[in-house]
């Protein structure tokens, strides 16, 4: 998969686990398994990034002991989630147009040249 769209959809992938409730980032991964593997080392620079672009705050709390960093979504981050849904159906049109045009071609007699 080309790196910049894949780039792309871990942020938006990331921002939507922090939909529902606030999140660490072991429980992010977690949570990012059934749909995508990322390490640790993916993941914090995509964390600072959002936080760069304000699409995510930082606090940091104790548990057990120890201090964790949780994560959760601005509204900009809400926003760039509707805008990728958004521009995802411009991208699923020319997806249906290719895969239609190809299913065509498949169906069509070929030329021997």
């Amino acid at each position: 998969m080309d790196m910049q769209l894949k780039k792309g959809l871990l942020d938006v992938l990331v921002l939507s686990t922090l939909l529902k409730e606030d999140s660490y980032g072991y429980r992010i991964i977690r949570d990012l398994a059934p749909v995508s593997e990322i390490s640790e080392s993916t993941l914090y620079p995509i964390l600072k990034r959002l936080e760069a672009a304000k699409l995510l705050n930082v606090r940091t709390a104790e548990h057990n002991g120890r201090l964790r960093k949780y994560y959760s979504i601005t509204k900009a981050g809400k926003a760039r989630i509707d805008e990728f849904l958004s521009e995802w159906q411009d991208v699923m049109k020319v997806y249906r147009f290719i895969e239609s045009e190809r299913r065509l071609s498949e169906s069509a007699p070929h030329d021997a040249n």
